[in-house]
């Protein structure tokens, strides 16, 4: 048995954020396999480990931990790397990561699984999300500009949690060239030893019968 567990599917962009920190510590890891679009996540027994019903879920040493971003900062403790190394990188991950849950993640995962997954989605509702996540990639694409990464002068578990959702660019309905920091910034953390790209990192890809934009 590994050491950790995730709970995650491959669909799942915050299920990839801890799952590619794993990935990158060369960490004793499995994935356990979420039915998410088939209601696993609502069953009894999946409420019975995590009562928000939400994936991704991570057990380690009699731990359940709920939520990629306090997840991502357990990991970072556990396995001694890509956390802060004083209290003003400490602050500096925290804020990135809550700018992400709050906006980067929020309004991008949002806009794709509206692209992706809801069948006649309401145009008008489509385009108030793509709007705000712009806002979002403008605020990180200028943040990085003359930096290559988010809270550090290293890859941190803010660049983590930011990156769950940006290697989807076909299915969000973005070319990063057009915010090409986030461009570079995703290609520096690609080229990182071991990283893999969520659908080759977590089970459950491809969904039969789903129409993804960008899939053949």
């Amino acid at each position: 048995m590994a050491d950790y567990t995730l709970h995650c599917f491959a669909q799942s962009g915050n299920s990839y954020k801890p799952a590619l920190m794993l990935a990158l510590c060369g960490a004793d890891w499995e994935p356990r396999f979420v039915e998410f679009f088939k209601g696993a996540s609502r069953t009894p027994e999946y409420r019975a480990l995590n009562v928000m019903g939400e994936v991704p879920l991570l057990e380690h040493a009699g731990h359940k931990l709920s939520q990629s971003g306090v997840i991502l900062d357990y990991l970072a403790e556990a396995l001694g790397t890509y956390g802060p190394s004083n209290d003003i990188e400490r602050r500096e991950i925290l804020r990135w990561t809550l700018f992400d849950n709050h906006k980067f993640t929020s309004y991008t995962a949002t806009l794709r699984y509206l692209r992706c997954y809801v069948p006649n989605t309401d145009p008008a509702v489509t385009a108030m999300f793509r709007t705000r996540a712009e806002a979002a990639w403008k605020v990180l694409d200028d943040h990085l500009t003359g930096r290559e990464w988010v809270a550090a002068r290293r890859p941190t578990i803010a660049d983590f949690s930011l990156a769950g959702y940006v290697y989807w660019p076909d299915e969000i309905g973005v070319d990063w060239k057009d915010y090409p920091h986030i461009r570079d910034w995703a290609a520096r953390i690609a080229a990182l030893p071991g990283w893999k790209h969520p659908y080759d990192l977590m089970p459950g890809h491809p969904l039969a019968g789903w129409n993804i934009p960008g899939e053949k």
